[in-house]
């Protein structure tokens, strides 16, 4: 007997999207959550692309702040500054937004199921075991894998997962008050291809993180460090501490199997440069969705190759640029990101980066750097003959 016509593993706000959306169109819904309670602990720096409210639903009242723009900061503190007029960002409440994605799938007639861990999945009969519910077995036409980086269902279609750890401190400024519609990104060959981001709540109140190729530990110690040696930081007081985990972009994922799919952070969905992936994820869920209800009403589940079919021609040309821009980046020695900033500015780059940067694109910036030949002038020649192959302008 068929338990659901859907079974999403993880309520966070991807899972909960694609949820909404199938419910929605009158499909039998479940959604199993491990944890008590939707959105805790914070696992996010909850800053999205002004570009959400073309994607999901974002009411007002999870909006914190607004951003126009950022300072990038190199190793020893050269500044470059881009600047737009309008929103780029919203800093929002990740817990409270959570929630309500819950909510809404919910009131469309989802089943949130908290407190089910699954322990074991079947592609091919879509079955589901609960680990804590005494070995209760469900069953679904089709399976939704949204249960983050660690995924139960992505596990049982891939060999490995790869992720990176971030950190995150809520600070209050004691003294200097922050410029609220700025982010701040400061970058560093010791925490490379990460960085670490100062984002205004207000102003006296940041969210200060960082992610990189370190653990828990080692990463509370760098931010430490930084805001006693940082003037703009020093004396701020640590209000509460967050930890979570970054899944690396995987081109070769694999995020539909039988009658199984993955989305979100357990289909590696983020943007290789950044991290971040929940506008691309709240996409997916809409592709997923479109594939799952043509595989209902067929009865077939090779129609759910649709979805990734989607996913990669929306996405994949730009996250395997940004993949190679990352790599490039990697190799870059204090020394030389101190000299590249000092060069950028002098070449009156920041106007360009103002004119053509987006955080979710970064390809058309490149691009457009490597046409008036400015990476030339910045980069070491070797890296930037790397990175013109890559980007096949020579």
């Amino acid at each position: 007997m068929v338990d659901y016509d859907v079974l999403v593993i993880g309520a966070g706000p991807v899972g909960s999207t694609f949820a909404f959306r199938m419910a929605q169109e009158g499909y039998k819904v479940g959604v199993l959550e491990k944890k008590k309670k939707i959105g805790v602990p914070l696992q996010c720096a909850g800053l999205l692309s002004a570009k959400i409210r073309e994607i999901n639903d974002l009411p007002d009242e999870f909006i914190i702040n607004k951003v126009r723009g950022a300072y990038l900061h190199s190793p020893s503190d050269h500044v470059i500054k881009v600047s737009k007029k309008e929103t780029q960002a919203y800093v929002i409440d990740r817990v409270e937004y959570d929630k309500y994605l819950s909510q809404k799938a919910q009131d469309a007639g989802a089943e949130i199921l908290l407190q089910h861990k699954v322990s074991n999945v079947d592609t091919s009969s879509s079955k589901v075991k609960m680990a804590n519910t005494g070995q209760k077995v469900l069953q679904s036409k089709i399976l939704a894998g949204c249960g983050g980086h660690c995924s139960v269902v992505s596990s049982a279609m891939n060999n490995s997962y790869n992720s990176v750890d971030a950190a995150q401190f809520l600070i209050e400024m004691k003294s200097n008050p922050l410029e609220t519609d700025f982010v701040d990104v400061y970058v560093d060959e010791h925490i490379s291809p990460g960085f670490i981001w100062s984002i205004p709540l207000s102003p006296h109140l940041s969210r200060l993180g960082l992610f990189g190729h370190h653990d828990y530990k080692k990463l509370n110690h760098i931010l430490k460090n930084f805001i006693n040696s940082n003037d703009k930081f020093q004396g701020a007081k640590v209000i509460s501490k967050y930890h979570g985990k970054i899944p690396v972009f995987d081109l070769n994922k694999k995020i539909v199997e039988n009658r199984a799919i993955i989305l979100g952070d357990a289909a590696s969905q983020v943007k290789p440069t950044t991290g971040g992936g929940l506008l691309i994820g709240f996409e997916c869920a809409k592709f997923a969705a479109e594939a799952a209800i043509k595989s209902l009403e067929s009865d077939d589940p090779e129609l759910l190759k649709d979805y990734e079919t989607s996913y990669k021609n929306k996405f994949l040309k730009e996250l395997k640029n940004q993949l190679q821009v990352q790599k490039t980046f990697q190799e870059l020695k204090n020394q030389e990101l101190d000299n590249m900033f000092l060069k950028l500015k002098e070449k009156g780059a920041e106007d360009l980066i103002s004119s053509y940067g987006d955080m979710d694109s970064q390809s058309l910036l490149v691009k457009e750097m490597i046409k008036r030949r400015i990476l030339f002038s910045v980069l070491p020649q070797l890296l930037y003959r790397r990175m013109s192959r890559l980007w096949n302008f020579f």
